[in-house]
């Protein structure tokens, strides 16, 4: 372990603590360093995220990833991150709750190679689709959507995915819940709203599936 590492793994557990979240076990702690390394070396050729320095990185993009695996529902089996882009928050999700099967789709190739690259590195139970979500066949009991293009038909789509009883899951601020809760349809059943660290306006709303009704 270097020193390197432990001042990270420690930056990052004193940001949760700052937050108002539970540090990190010191191993979880260690992979989310591996993580960081890997991202910013690929993000030098490829662009995986508009925020390339490691406190920006850090602050914004883990700890918010965190605090939403933290704030998942318990009894989620299955779990797609549409969209997943650099794998926010589809891998801090897969570090945090490793009861949780994890399905990363990207349908970008090169960030797809990345998203695969992570997933070996660090070891995760978690699973790359390389193509548009849409394209699959099962469902899941939780549909997350981060900084997705195109979110209200992402979130159509990402509707489809859930299974009766699952949740939909965006990230989000409070001035778009209602186009959230319009795009996801009258089916689900908003039950959570719950802030994110670091911003006042940024949330977690998650939405439960309930029965679908015959078309």
């Amino acid at each position: 372990m270097s020193e390197g590492s432990e001042g990270i793994a420690l930056k990052l557990n004193d940001l949760l603590t700052k937050a108002g979240l539970e540090s990190l076990d010191p191993a979880v702690a260690l992979h989310f360093q591996d993580y960081l390394s890997l991202l910013i070396r690929w993000n030098a050729r490829v662009n995986l995220t508009a925020i390339r320095d490691q406190d920006g990185i850090l602050s914004r993009h883990f700890v918010e990833s965190i605090g939403c695996a933290r704030a998942l529902p318990a009894g989620i089996a299955t779990l797609l991150d549409f969209g997943s882009g650099a794998g926010f928050p589809g891998i801090p999700i897969a570090l945090c709750r490793p009861e949780i099967s994890v399905t990363l789709a990207e349908s970008q190739g090169k960030k797809a190679a990345f998203l695969q690259e992570a997933v070996r590195v660090l070891g995760i139970s978690a699973t790359v689709h390389s193509g548009r979500a849409e394209t699959l066949s099962s469902q899941f009991d939780c549909v997350t959507l981060r900084a997705v293009d195109q979110m209200q038909q992402a979130l159509k789509t990402g509707a489809m995915l859930v299974s009766t009883g699952g949740w939909l899951a965006a990230m989000t601020t409070r001035a778009e819940m209602l186009n959230i809760q319009t795009s996801a349809g009258q089916t689900f059943q908003w039950e959570l709203v719950t802030p994110l660290p670091g911003s006042d306006e940024r949330v977690l709303a998650l939405g439960r599936q309930g029965i679908r009704l015959p078309v």
